[in-house]
């Protein structure tokens, strides 16, 4: 009898509560779920999507900020304010492309210096042997939790004319420079050591965007790399915690066994360590990608986009567009702008730092479905 009844077929019950195939939720769990979820997806709807909308509109308008933007009397001029600044040759088209070189030259400094010096620093606080972890795992994290726009006044007295950076450098006979009045582009100084002290005519003649190929090539100013300074040390104490975070979930073992094979300490940072921490650095360099494009409040502390515009960034211009020039559509259509160029940059490092060895995944429609399914 117990061998019949473990060996007779199941039988499929019949009527309204048999459950489809794969799974399913019920209709009540369902109504739950969505009365679980609402107050966020209002709070949401209500202050981030709407607000984001509005202001999709307003980049298509010409709206100087007096009365609404959604009446009549505001002129709508469609794609104008995003074609002034890429088609139209004028000063719109060349502020914004000198924002973007300047903020390139900053991405592509702080972002990987940012990244090296956290993950540096996690490993010397992740150390065994270190004594004082919790002074050291402090002290390094203190910057980050410091107000930026303090900070940043801080920084003024240290890069001033007579401040201590200068009078450090004087002791090694330098004749430190006036930071913040200094535009002279980083990679044009170094050609003037070496002899180039003017452009060559190729380089002049001509360029992409508005701009000759000289002003591509010139590097952050001189004010720009006391920023970059100070955001390099503000930022890498908080992505430290994130690659501590990923160093002690790495398992015990694995460094053990590679060192019984007779892995050094560089191979075994080489082959276990990193490949363990990826998913860490990709958070990592993701925020700081968006964090770099997105940089406003030292520039508005240290030196609003000044001298001659070396330190403009788009999202500074945005505001100084719209709220001090009164163009609120010209502002808008920098923002957006500025959200789609964070969008490709965070794709693209996606891609880059993708696992080669993984099955590339097929296109939805061509993937094959499991048999008896």
């Amino acid at each position: 009898m117990a061998t019949e009844a473990l060996t007779a077929p199941a039988t499929t019950p019949v009527g309204p509560s048999r459950r489809r195939r794969g799974g399913g939720i019920r209709g009540n769990e369902k109504v739950a779920g969505w009365l679980f979820v609402a107050p966020v997806i209002v709070i949401l709807g209500l202050f981030m999507l709407l607000p984001i909308l509005m202001a999709l509109w307003v980049s298509l308008t010409d709206w100087n900020g007096q009365g609404s933007p959604f009446t009549s009397d505001v002129p709508f001029v469609g794609a104008k304010n995003y074609t002034r600044l890429f088609v139209e040759d004028g000063l719109d088209r060349r502020d914004f492309m000198t924002s973007i070189r300047n903020n390139m030259y900053y991405v592509g400094i702080v972002v990987p210096a940012q990244t090296a010096l956290a993950l540096g620093l996690a490993l010397i606080v992740n150390n065994r042997m270190l004594k004082g972890k919790g002074f050291f795992r402090s002290a390094f994290y203190f910057p980050s939790v410091t107000s930026s726009v303090a900070i940043s006044v801080v920084f003024l007295f240290l890069f001033a004319n007579s401040g201590a950076v200068n009078r450090l450098l004087a002791l090694f006979g330098i004749d430190g420079p006036e930071w913040f009045a200094d535009s002279r582009g980083v990679l044009h100084l170094l050609l003037g050591v070496v002899g180039v002290d003017s452009p060559p005519a190729a380089l002049t003649s001509g360029g992409p965007l508005g701009l000759t190929w000289w002003d591509w090539l010139s590097g952050p100013s001189v004010a720009m790399t006391s920023i970059i300074s100070l955001v390099i040390w503000t930022t890498s104490g908080t992505f430290m915690l994130i690659f501590l975070a990923a160093l002690q979930n790495v398992p015990v073992a694995l460094d053990e066994a590679s060192t019984l094979d007779g892995a050094s300490r560089w191979q075994r940072f080489r082959y276990v360590t990193l490949p363990m921490i990826k998913p860490a650095t990709f958070l990592v360099v993701t925020l700081g990608l968006i964090g770099c494009w997105q940089v406003f409040d030292q520039v508005y502390v240290m030196s609003q986009g000044d001298p001659a515009k070396t330190t403009l960034t788009p999202a500074y211009l945005s505001y100084r567009t719209a709220f001090r020039d009164f163009d609120y559509g010209s502002g808008a259509a920098i923002s957006f702008v500025l959200f789609l160029i964070i969008i490709l940059f965070t794709l693209f490092q996606r891609r880059l730092m993708a696992d080669r060895d993984e099955p590339r995944r097929g296109r939805w429609w061509r993937r094959r479905v499991p048999e008896g399914s």
